[in-house]
């Protein structure tokens, strides 16, 4: 949350408000690219979050200070010289929703499209990929910076978001979940009303979206191939206007026409192309991370499963168009998440920038890389040593 708060907004408010047209929402390329779709296109899910959830009349009350305490960011790259200028100033007001309005309209807010008409108001929003799968650098202020797509946004709280729709009777539900967690297996949304799938909610934290090329099976269960999932998110997460149908778990919309399936390809071709990001330097011990090395790939049996270059198994089966997975008792993870999915197992989760998103496991029950540690070593009946397991972390910290 940004710790700078100014009386009111003074000249930034003009600039925000007036320096491109009202409702600019698209890329120069006009979305016909990977990055383009994945940073600003909706998929038509106004229908959900505007038309259903009611989030335009919501946003338009919102303060910046409230959106960015909820994990909601903006990209400076789409802010003008003088705004960025003004808010290391000071002069922004972070607690005017009338800011919210104007940042919406100059499409800063990462991951939410809003169209502002001509009197400032608020029209209709949407979201997109980065949404969920994008953070920023900070380089502005807390929450304001550079985007850095692929990057999970544990800051996020989708489930307090949600909850403020008046459309949402259950709230305490989604206020459940807590930042960084989303139940993509409670419910779907088939275009016009919400399809109860499972009870009590069971939320996940939200994955990284990069380093997956060669991964192939993206989900946490190995449900499908990274477009099935992008796929089945597009239409029965985000709301998108489009169709999904997968009868092993008895999910199956249809909406004419389809503005999810098509793009499916670039985005693809995109989020492959989003590399794992470096740890930074000075962040690990670097004679234990050698140490821990040995050990990974030794006594501790970390490779067993994880099978490096990729960091995970899921291949490992005779054919690779079926993944490799594991039942809950075999890796001692939460049995109702696995039952809820196609497959009602685990894949092995690729080892991606452990350093930049805890916490750890599909549920988030490993808060930090030591707890992950201790989990097998007592789950697998290792009999690692303290100074092992640090080491081990310290490895783990370079991947």
């Amino acid at each position: 949350m940004s710790g700078f708060i100014a009386s009111r907004l003074v000249a930034a408010a003009a600039i925000l408000l007036f320096c491109i047209p009202h409702g600019q929402a698209e890329n120069s390329d006009g979305g016909n690219n990977g990055k383009s779709i994945f940073r600003f296109d909706t998929f038509g899910d106004e229908q959900l979050w505007t038309d259903t959830l009611q989030m335009q009349k919501i946003l338009s009350t919102v303060s910046p200070r409230t959106a960015l305490s909820v994990g909601l960011q903006v990209d400076s790259d789409a802010l003008p010289p003088a705004v960025i200028d003004a808010i290391k100033a000071g002069q922004v007001n972070l607690d005017d929703p009338a800011v919210t309005v104007q940042l919406l309209a100059l499409n800063a807010v990462v991951g939410v499209i809003g169209k502002v008409g001509p009197d400032n108001t608020l029209t209709t929003v949407g979201v997109t990929c980065a949404l969920c799968h994008s953070t920023v650098d900070n380089s502005v202020a807390p929450g304001i910076g550079r985007r850095q797509d692929g990057w999970p946004n544990r800051a996020l709280n989708v489930g307090a978001i949600i909850a403020l729709s008046p459309a949402v009777t259950d709230k305490k539900t989604f206020q459940s979940w807590g930042p960084g967690k989303f139940d993509a297996r409670l419910q779907i949304f088939n275009g016009t009303t919400f399809v109860p799938q499972n009870s009590p909610t069971d939320p996940a934290v939200i994955a990284p979206a990069f380093g997956l090329k060669h991964v192939v099976f993206e989900t946490y269960t190995g449900d499908g191939v990274i477009s099935y999932w992008n796929n089945y998110v597009g239409v029965t997460q985000m709301g998108g206007h489009g169709s999904f149908s997968d009868p092993r778990i008895g999910v199956s919309v249809t909406q004419t026409p389809d503005m999810v399936t098509p793009k499916l390809p670039p985005l693809l071709r995109y989020q492959l192309g989003l590399k794992t990001p470096d740890a930074p330097a000075g962040s690990f011990d670097e004679a234990a991370a050698r140490r821990g090395r040995k050990l990974f790939n030794g006594v501790a049996e970390c490779a067993t499963c994880h099978k490096p270059p990729l960091f995970t198994d899921v291949l490992s089966g005779p054919d690779h168009h079926v993944p490799f997975l594991h039942s809950p008792a075999e890796v001692g993870q939460d049995p109702v998440y696995a039952s809820r999915s196609a497959t009602q197992m685990y894949r092995t989760t690729p080892l991606r920038a452990l350093w930049q998103h805890p916490p750890y496991f599909h549920d988030g029950s490993a808060p930090d890389l030591l707890a992950a540690v201790n989990h097998y070593d007592s789950l697998f009946h290792l009999g690692l040593t303290d100074n092992q397991k640090a080491d081990l972390v310290e490895y783990l910290k370079t991947l």
